[in-house]
């Protein structure tokens, strides 16, 4: 089966290239010209990954990954022509998977295609390493439940659900995180260790992407945001990230 991607962008030419190119390297590509004939589309069937377009006419990109974000899960990878930092940060803390700049090279676009369909563990993706790493954390599963705050970690759901059945919403970048940490508790981990483990390539996002991850996903899991419990910071050596193991739900201090 071949992967989905929506590819939603305002410039008809622009859309209609990367669908044409995505379809000849075997991805089930489909154009759409806005946020409203994405939905229309998400009604009928998912797609496997969104490579959205930041600047658009009526509802911009960013508005259409607000809706993503509330409803999927799925990979975004936003496109577009302004590739000022504050816009990429802007996309990743709501949720984008990644970020690629127009005028793109279709080689680079596909390969981040590849990636964050890699670390979401798509079925559709052959390539042995990353099916390993999702098989892997499935095993290990067996080993005892991980805690996030109040939140378990679901991984043959591949999601978050607290003691009261109440699910929370997380991305594939986010899932793949939480995986390495329970891999790894009480364990330093350094930014590139956690993009190598997740299943991310660091050359292909910028620095400090993972910070933004990892700060978006620490809304969703610590009690006190501003005050960690669950992943902490550490600071020196390189810096890096700690998963504070818990077998059982935490509240808060």
């Amino acid at each position: 089966m071949s992967s989905r991607i929506a590819v939603v962008d305002d410039d008809p030419l622009l859309r209609q290239l990367v669908v044409d190119y995505l379809s000849t390297q075997g991805y089930a590509a489909q154009a759409y010209e806005g946020g409203a004939a994405l939905r229309a589309a998400f009604a009928a069937q998912t797609p496997h990954c969104v490579i959205l377009d930041l600047i658009m006419p009526g509802e911009d990109g960013l508005t259409v990954l607000r809706w993503l974000r509330s409803c999927s899960d799925v990979p975004v990878i936003m496109l577009t022509s302004n590739d000022a930092t504050a816009d990429r940060v802007v996309g990743l803390e709501l949720g984008a998977d990644d970020y690629v700049a127009k005028p793109a090279d279709l080689r680079e676009l596909l390969a981040r295609i590849r990636s964050v369909l890699r670390r979401r563990g798509d079925a559709a993706v052959a390539t042995p390493a990353p099916v390993m790493l999702v098989s892997a954390a499935l095993q290990s599963s067996n080993s005892g439940e991980r805690w996030f705050g109040r939140w378990r970690l679901d991984r043959s759901r591949r999601r978050l659900v607290d003691p009261a059945g109440e699910v929370l919403p997380i991305t594939g970048a986010e899932f793949g995180l939480l995986c390495v940490f329970a891999d790894h508790p009480n364990v330093i981990l350094s930014r590139d260790k956690l993009l190598e483990l997740s299943g991310t390539d660091p050359g292909e996002v910028f620095d400090r992407a993972i910070d933004l991850r990892i700060t978006r996903l620490r809304r969703k899991i610590e009690p006190v945001p501003g005050d960690p419990t669950v992943i902490r910071t550490v600071r020196g050596h390189g810096g890096g990230y700690e998963y504070l193991h818990a077998d059982r739900p935490n509240y808060g201090r």
